[in-house]
């Protein structure tokens, strides 16, 4: 059974740092490409950013480039996201997602097949 488990949201002031995880369990994790998105209330899921776990290759929407890092750790299984610079507007609910394909196909318009349940990120002005 495929699981993700997102952690470490919270809430923090305008210009602040958070780190989230995500633990990816029963899953080829090497071939996996993960996502990061986000919806805010009354607004759409957006993607944030994307990471090619056998590859590392990452890609970033505009609004956080510069601002947020993806990494990963092959050995824990785990997918990170790194936020910086942290703004009120990038107040959401965030998910991880995964689905295993090749890296030149891992992008922001990636439809992935699985998700975590969110946790909540509050940055306050």
């Amino acid at each position: 059974q495929v699981r993700l488990v997102e952690s470490g949201g919270g809430a923090v002031q305008d210009g602040g740092s958070l780190s989230l995880a995500c633990a990816l369990s029963g899953y080829d994790f090497a071939t996996a490409c993960m996502g990061w998105f986000r919806q805010a209330p009354g607004k759409e899921r957006e993607v944030v950013a994307t990471i090619h776990i056998g590859t590392g290759t990452t890609n970033y929407a505009d609004s956080v480039k510069g601002r947020f890092d993806a990494t990963q750790d092959a050995a824990k299984m785990t997918a990170s996201l790194q936020m910086n610079s942290l703004k009120p507007e990038d107040t959401a609910l965030y998910y991880c997602a995964a689905r295993a394909i090749v890296a030149s196909q891992c992008g922001l318009r990636t439809l992935f097949d699985y998700w975590g349940q969110g946790t909540q990120v509050t940055v306050s002005s």
